[in-house]
Formats: structure tokens, C-alpha cells, sequence
């Protein structure tokens, strides 16, 4: 156990330091078809096993013309035939000829220009230019997305929907991709109840299954294995040792703080070790980092909102390590406040907010209703984490701060 823990817990940069120094990719791959592939991350760089498109192809509709010189307005070529996308025009064409050309076709060799079909005339076999036709030749070239033998994409890349279909128009047809680290999760507490069951007085429905399942599914992980457990030691001692041994990382929330009854920390020291607790952070002070049974631990807070963010800040930057994945931050932007924002100074803030346009362009943070952790509206609409430094207090409508941006890239 690392001794002695800051009183006021770790910044989030040097404890997400921390956890990617002490954390190695895990090494296993998969075959996975193409289709399969989306948000995964290849284990291997992938290479054009031949040029493509392969062939010249017209850009527009129009005419391919025999050369390839710019022609002069009142030039005229005699029409040799047609070349249409999956019906070329197999001949070569000799000075004076030109061909119908449409959109995706094969230009026939010896034709160096297309010219639009909005600046010429087609009349009894015969074509004739009528207005200058610029200096843009109109053809795709035959390696214009790749190269034979060039690189598609390096072992390492997160695969988007740009990057798939790129493959498949290369004719790729499946990846070897990095495994993804599966994430065993605990969830503890003696007031919490399945949704949809009767309360009694002090009891909870249960959510953080339900909102740190669906945040890891959308960032292309998921839950292999998760336990709801009462704040009762043996239980969550059992609990611990079956995540450890059927998953790649345990996950736990609640339990980690300094209660009666917060037996998560305890029983990870007995089992494995603690790295370090407390977090210089709000929300998500109460985090614990260590090992389990040889396995990556993170005790996250029992709040939802804390819970989520210190999942975004340290959870998800340690996973995409395990996977064998550059490690990617959520962007940040500059922005300002749309309306005052009432605080304490003492501790960083990582505040929920919706992202705004003003008339005149500027990027405005619009923050709406209580920032308390165990509030989970204050996480819906919210495309910003407002980064506000631990010696700022209240702050006025145009104050400008960094900001994390939440929602992702759709390519």
C-alpha cells in the first residue's frame, strides 16, 4: 500500500498516471469479420493488396476525349461508344475519337480528359466543344484511395465507420483486432433494490449497473460479469475473488470511503493491494486504485455522477491500455459561461454542462439545475465537463474555461 496518501487525494493527472504506468495490454487477438470490427483496434497493420480503384475513372458524367491536352472551345472528335460503371469501353482511343464517359466508368486509354457533358455537343456521331473547358482533367486516377502494397491502416488504430469502409472498398474482409478487456463489476450496498421492487423507507432503486454498463458499451467495452452485493464483508470478499478470476479488470461501486460499513477498501488491501485512495477531484473523491487477486482494481464512488466521471477520467484510459490502443482523452475546447455558476473554491471541479452557440458565434457553457453527485439528470444533455480550477470560487457569465467535450465522433 502506498504510504502516505495525500490528504487531500491525488490530482486526476497524476493518478491517471499512475494507472497507465502500472498497466501492460494483454496481449490477445482476434479474427473478427469486417462487420465486426467497428470500435475495435487492429492487432495488425493491414495493407492494399492491390491499387484501387485499379483502373481511371471519370468523376462526372461527360465525354472522354482522345489526349491529353486542355482542347479549345470549337474542337470536335468523332463518338466511338459508351463507357458506363461495370461496362467499359475496351479500346484505345486514337486522336480525333472521344467516348460517352459516365460517372465511375473506365476512361479508355489513351484519353488523358473528360469533359463535362454541360459544355459540349453530341450531334450525328460527332462531339463538339463549346465553351473553355478549365484545367481540371476530370479523372480519378487508378491509386487515388491506395497504393498496391500501401498501408491501409497500422496496428494500433481505433476502426470507425470511415476506416471500415475504407477497408472493404480495398477488399478487405476481416481484422485481426486486439481483444477487449472484460470488466467484472460490483456493485454494494444494503439499500439498494432491483428496479421495479417496492421500497421501504431508505431504500434505493439500483441504477449504477444500469449507467456504467451503457457508458462502457458506448465507448466499446462492455461487462462480462457484475454482482450486486450488501454491505456485509465475507459476501463481498467471495464477490471480489469470482470477479478477479473471470474477468481482466474488477470494477466495484461504493464501499471505498471511511464508513462503518465501507468495506470495499479493506478487503482489496486484504487481497491485494491499494495504490491509492482519494481523488483531488469533484465529484469522486472516494476512488480507490490497486489490485485484486493480481487483477486491475478501481473502486469508484457510489454516487452516479461520480461514479461516471471518474470512470470517463481513469477507468476508460486504463481499459483502452489493456486493449492495446493508443490511449485517447476526451477533446477539449475553450468555452465560456452563459450565466453565472455559484461554487466553493477548495477543490477542482469537473462540472456537467450543455454546449451553446451564441448569435455571434461563440461557444457558450450552459449549466442547468444542482452539480450534486448523486443527481443522474445532471448527466443527461450534457455534451461538456467543465474543467474549474480547485482556487476558483463563483464565476461570472463570460468567464472562459477549458472543457471536456462528451460527445463522440460519429466517423
Amino acid at each position: 500500500m502506498t504510504e502516505p496518501y495525500p490528504r487531500e487525494g491525488l490530482p486526476l493527472d497524476q493518478a491517471r498516471a499512475l494507472v497507465l504506468e502500472a498497466l501492460q495490454p494483454l496481449g490477445l487477438s482476434e479474427s473478427l469479420p469486417l462487420a465486426d470490427c467497428l470500435g475495435r483496434t487492429l492487432a495488425e497493420t493491414l495493407h492494399a493488396a492491390e491499387a484501387v480503384p485499379g483502373f481511371r475513372a471519370s468523376i462526372m458524367d461527360g465525354y472522354a476525349i482522345a489526349g491529353s491536352e486542355p482542347p479549345e472551345p470549337g474542337d470536335s472528335w468523332q463518338l466511338m461508344g459508351r463507357s458506363a460503371a461495370g461496362a467499359p469501353f475496351r479500346e484505345s482511343l486514337r486522336p480525333g475519337q472521344a467516348v460517352r464517359v459516365l460517372t465511375g466508368a473506365v476512361v479508355p486509354e489513351g484519353s488523358g480528359w473528360v469533359l463535362p457533358q454541360e459544355l459540349v455537343e453530341a450531334c450525328d456521331g460527332q462531339l463538339r466543344l463549346l465553351k473553355a473547358c478549365g484545367v481540371n482533367p476530370w479523372i480519378r486516377a487508378m491509386d487515388e484511395e491506395a497504393a498496391a502494397g500501401g498501408v491501409l491502416a497500422q496496428a494500433g488504430d481505433r476502426l470507425g465507420v470511415a476506416e471500415l469502409a475504407r477497408l472493404a472498398s480495398c477488399g478487405v474482409q476481416q481484422c485481426r483486432v486486439w481483444s477487449r478487456p472484460r470488466v467484472g463489476l460490483l456493485i454494494s450496498g444494503d439499500e439498494l433494490l432491483p428496479p421495479g421492487e417496492p421500497r421501504q423507507l431508505g431504500e434505493i432503486w439500483e441504477s449504477n449497473s444500469t449507467l456504467l454498463c451503457a457508458l462502457l458499451q458506448r465507448l466499446g467495452y462492455g461487462v462480462a460479469v457484475q454482482r450486486v452485493v450488501g454491505d456485509q464483508p465475507e459476501p463481498l470478499r467471495q464477490a471480489l475473488l469470482e470477479l478477479a478470476a473471470n474477468a481482466d479488470v474488477v470494477v466495484s461501486t461504493g464501499g471505498v470511503s471511511a464508513g462503518d460499513t465501507d468495506w470495499i477498501r479493506p478487503l482489496v488491501a486484504e487481497l491485494g493491494e491499494v495504490r491509492f485512495w482519494k481523488l483531488f477531484l469533484k465529484p469522486g473523491r472516494p476512488l480507490a486504485w490497486g489490485t485484486v487477486a493480481g487483477r486491475p482494481f478501481f473502486g469508484l464512488p457510489g454516487n452516479p455522477v461520480a461514479a461516471a466521471v471518474t470512470a470517463l477520467q481513469l477507468l476508460w484510459p486504463a481499459l483502452q491500455r489493456l486493449e492495446g490502443a493508443e490511449v485517447a482523452l476526451l477533446p477539449r475546447l475553450r468555452v465560456q459561461l452563459e450565466q453565472p455558476l455559484r461554487r466553493g473554491s477548495g477543490r477542482p471541479e469537473l462540472a456537467r454542462a450543455s454546449l451553446v452557440v451564441a448569435d455571434d458565434g461563440r461557444l457558450l457553457a450552459r449549466v442547468a439545475g444542482s452539480q450534486a453527485s448523486s443527481r443522474i439528470g445532471s448527466l443527461a444533455q450534457a455534451d461538456l465537463l467543465l474543467e474549474i480550477p480547485a482556487e476558483l470560487g463563483s464565476l461570472e457569465a463570460g468567464a472562459e474555461l477549458w472543457a471536456q467535450l462528451l460527445r463522440l465522433p460519429i466517423f
